[in-house]
């Protein structure tokens, strides 16, 4: 099984960690600042914060910390992430990047061995995948520049979840138990979400005491409470010496407290294109979602969607979703290291060339990249494309978006890659590390091999979108590479099918990253919208699974907003608003 297949089979949606006791709901509309997540508790810490006058930045963090106590297997302080901005003073969208970065000591031939690729499953659950942790740092320059908060203040909330604890729910057990053998590798991971070596039975309280004194240090010292001393340096013992349960061996890691230390996160221009009279801000690279949303947005543009039939309409999301990932793989990794030809891929011109190549009749076969170079406006000599091959990222994710009452705005998505990332808990702090380094391509030439510093390429596409200057809504997904796709098929099911968000974001789902088969999710083989694009040549991937976990806010209007989480998916997401239409 290649590496790319293996990625595939462990790819699932992110866990939904429901309290027994709360209700939730995944709508809600009303005026002043909202919030949308997969976690209750997670929300209802965004809005505590939002009615103790926090900006809608301090507000993902409350939000974004409480994830990574009630969600720990796919997000959390171990990780990285992206972070949009939009600020209504200085109307303006920032891009915040703290992906994780490879230590130091990587090389480009870091995961071959005798000129092979070294075994994935293996390399997934060692200290050798672990990725330099962005999250925290991220954290502190989106309070530091566009916060009001301090750390302390805005911790406080998941550090009173960790310490008094949730109940574990249905969905909670059940990913302890597809995680089981690569947490009972680890004693210290063991020693917290396993029980004699068995997933906690529902209705457990799961608390974190580690996960609460890591909080605590970090709203005493801020970031540096994480990134030098004893938080530090549990990391880079932990990495190196990975905490094994007795009997065990896995790869070790190789990093540093320099590597720590020397962690920046960066602000970024955010991408930009337009569709159909929408400003639509993306992710930059090193995330290949902005782009790639924007790509087939520019496609998708030379089509009036609303006058076709339906089946015919998703053909078309379809085959320009073929394209971009075509495109995607073959060019784009970390900005700081390859010369992207993003300009081009961009490029309203590039679209129109690059339309041709879709039938508007038929499914098309696997693609090769097209050539953006002449549309780049750039008189250095371009890297010309590698041969373009389908990488399936893992889906271990969680994306949520907060906005306040004087219109500020955050889209957020961060991970820790795979489901529990590393499987490795930090002893004594109590947070999962990453495994972003499987990430990147093992071998090249590509322009994703690691190198030292390098941040691997993400699918990550928290989105922004403003309409006559003014936020009109946000979406973002959790799904690896299905990301790309189920955010680019929200936009199209609201802006061009006309759908309320709630319905959109509802709509069954379907994946075609330039392959062979179409991911489309349980229940929707053998409906009669499967046939009718069965007809036009697609067939679906033999094992169906959720794709994505979106969240939303919609900016009626009449001034008031709409928060929208999932209303099937992982059971209910939760929705807040600050002051209710009702």
């Amino acid at each position: 099984m290649t590496h790319a297949a293996r990625r595939l089979a462990l790819a699932c949606s992110i866990v939904l960690v429901i309290p027994l006791s709360q209700a939730r709901t995944p709508v809600a509309s009303g005026t002043g600042g909202a919030v949308a997540t997969i976690s209750e508790q997670a929300s209802q810490s965004a809005m505590a914060i939002l009615d103790k006058g926090g900006n809608a930045i301090d507000a993902a963090v409350a939000a974004a910390a409480t994830l990574g106590v009630t969600d720990p297997y796919s997000c959390g302080i171990g990780g990285g992430g992206f972070m949009m901005i939009y600020l209504a003073k200085d109307k303006r969208v920032i891009a915040v990047d703290h992906r994780e970065t490879a230590p130091a000591s990587v090389t480009p031939t870091v995961f071959q061995e005798n000129g092979k690729d070294s075994d994935f499953d293996a390399t997934l659950a060692s200290g050798a995948s672990v990725g330099v942790p962005g999250t925290v740092r991220g954290w502190h320059e989106a309070l530091s520049r566009y916060g009001t908060m301090s750390f302390k203040q805005v911790l406080a909330p998941a550090i009173g979840v960790a310490t008094k604890g949730f109940e574990v729910s249905d969905n909670f057990h059940r990913m302890s138990a597809e995680n089981q053998k690569k947490l009972q590798l680890f004693s210290s991971s063991s020693a917290l979400f396993l029980k004699n070596g068995k997933p906690l039975a529902v209705g457990t309280v799961l608390k974190n005491p580690g996960m609460a004194k890591a909080y605590r240090d970090i709203g005493a010292q801020g970031q540096k409470a994480f990134y030098q001393g004893p938080i530090a340096r549990a990391i880079v013992d932990a990495v190196g010496k990975p905490p094994v349960a007795a009997g065990v061996r896995v790869r070790a890691g190789a990093m540093t407290m320099a590597d720590l230390a020397n962690y920046e996160a960066r602000i970024r221009q955010p991408i930009k294109t337009t569709y159909r009279g929408y400003e639509v801000y993306g992710m930059p690279l090193p995330s290949s979602g902005g782009i790639a949303i924007g790509e087939a947005l520019n496609l998708l543009e030379g089509y009036n969607l609303k006058t076709l039939p339906r089946a015919s309409a998703e053909h078309l999301y379809m085959e320009a979703s073929r394209l971009a990932f075509a495109d995607r793989n073959a060019y784009l990794a970390d900005p700081e290291y390859v010369d992207a030809p993003v300009a081009g891929l961009l490029s309203k011109d590039y679209a129109a060339r690059r339309r041709t190549q879709m039938n508007a009749e038929r499914a098309g076969p696997k693609v090769l990249a097209g050539d953006p170079y002449p549309f780049q406006n750039d008189p250095s000599v371009p890297q010309r494309p590698q041969a373009a091959r389908l990488l399936a990222d893992n889906a271990h994710t969680t994306h949520l978006t907060v906005s306040d009452k004087d219109g500020n705005v955050v889209a957020y998505t961060f991970t820790i890659e795979s489901w529990g990332g590393s499987g490795i808990v930090v002893p004594g702090y109590g947070f999962l590390l990453n495994n972003e380094m499987t990430d990147f391509d093992f071998s090249g030439p590509h322009p994703n091999v690691p190198e030292a510093g390098k941040r691997p390429r993400s699918s990550m596409a928290p989105t922004i979108v403003l309409k006559s200057g003014k936020p009109a809504f946000t979406v973002g997904s959790p799904g690896g590479a299905t990301i790309i796709t189920t955010v680019l098929q929200t936009i199209v099911n609201h802006v061009d099918f006309g759908m309320p968000m709630d319905k959109a974001i509802n709509a069954p789902r379907l994946s075609q990253r330039n392959d062979a088969a179409t991911d489309a999710e349980p229940g929707f083989a053998g409906s009669a919208q499967a046939l009718a694009l069965e007809k036009l040549g697609y067939k679906w991937r033999a094992k169906a699974e959720e794709i994505g976990a979106a969240n939303a806010i919609v900016f009626n209007a009449d001034g008031t907003v709409t928060a929208v989480s999932e209303g099937k998916r992982h059971g209910v997401g939760s929705a807040l608003v600050q002051k209710s239409a009702n």
